[in-house]
């Protein structure tokens, strides 16, 4: 499944699918497609209160509900699909499908915690050491938490604050979505198997105020300004992803290739990622990050020809996982 937070035509935030169909791309609510499909399937004498148990119109309570919760929403989008009908409603009338261009992908989920990941791609590492930065892959990651408020969806703008920063830069990153209620002490097939999903992020940092950060192995305040955490379009549920080391993954700035790589490239799978830090205890919706390739602006011969400025749209796009949109403009 491709699951999205969105705004219906009537301004109300809900969860779907996207689905592709003859009539074009669709958003399935799923919530009441359950509904729809417990009603139709099992003559449930309350479905909607059934649906609102399985299938909850908030993402990250949907995986919360681990799989039971993802299998139900995978048979509401069925229950849509098979029927096949654009005029088909819900139990008290509601719309159950949507085409693309009348709603608004929102971020996917809105999690209590993203944990980043840092030197996890080897390209990057050499990169680094040959700007300076002494980094041994050996020894314990660098990473750190992001301010989740600052999560914004696809086509939304990323704001440049100019009083703050000179020098923004882009990362590509994926992130896990982790699945189930508590999480501690996982080994690395148990990580494997708590990750529900994948979806694309772009960690944007400010590299000026990251430079006096660094010293002190510290990214937070650089990485957590506002709208400095797209993520989306949607969560690829893992079923689907198949092979998540395997994935082809670029960064395009107004159509320019920055940044090109495979999660293949990664010096530690996202298993064993989940696993490393999985003392903190992870709960359903909680993201983990994969850490970036080469390619980033700071690393660049000329840093300020490629550091993000107003007017850019950036394009983040990992394969099966879609495309990330994202503009910048001034704040």
């Amino acid at each position: 499944m491709k699951l999205v937070t969105f705004l219906n035509p009537v301004g109300i935030k809900r969860i779907g699918a996207l689905v592709a169909t003859a009539r074009g791309e669709q958003v399935v609510d799923l919530n009441y497609a359950y509904a729809a499909f417990a009603l139709d399937a099992h003559n449930d004498p309350r479905p909607q209160a059934m649906a609102d148990a399985l299938v909850p119109a908030d993402m990250r309570e949907l995986f919360a509900g681990d799989d039971r919760s993802l299998d139900a929403a995978r048979r509401a989008e069925v229950f849509v699909i098979e029927k096949n009908d654009p005029g088909l409603r819900g139990v008290g009338g509601e719309m159950l499908q949507f085409r693309r261009e009348d709603v608004q992908l929102l971020a996917p989920i809105q999690p209590t915690k993203l944990w980043h990941t840092a030197g996890n791609f080897l390209e990057h590492i050499d990169e680094m050491g040959e700007a300076g930065f002494n980094y041994e892959v050996e020894k314990p990651w660098i990473g750190f938490y992001q301010n989740t408020s600052a999560c914004i969806g696809p086509d939304a703008a990323i704001v440049y604050p100019q009083q703050l920063t000179r020098e923004v830069d882009y990362e590509l990153e994926i992130c896990a979505v982790i699945k189930g209620v508590r999480h501690r002490r996982l080994s690395v097939e148990e990580a494997g198997n708590a990750i529900g999903g994948y979806l694309i992020f772009n960690d944007v940092t400010a590299r000026d105020i990251q430079a006096t950060e660094f010293p002190n192995r510290s990214c937070g305040y650089s990485k957590a300004l506002d709208t400095f955490c797209p993520i989306g379009p949607c969560i690829v549920t893992a079923d689907e992803v198949g092979d998540v080391q395997n994935l082809a993954m670029s960064l395009r700035v107004n159509g320019e290739i920055r940044q090109q790589s495979s999660t293949g490239r990664m010096c530690r799978s996202m298993a064993e990622i989940v696993s490393y830090y999985s003392g903190q205890g992870f709960v359903g919706g909680d993201l983990v990050s994969s850490g970036t390739p080469a390619g980033c602006a700071v690393f660049h011969t000329d840093p300020q020809a490629w550091y993000l400025k107003p007017g850019d749209l950036v394009e983040c796009e990992v394969e099966k996982l879609g495309v990330l949109r994202n503009s910048v403009i001034a704040g």
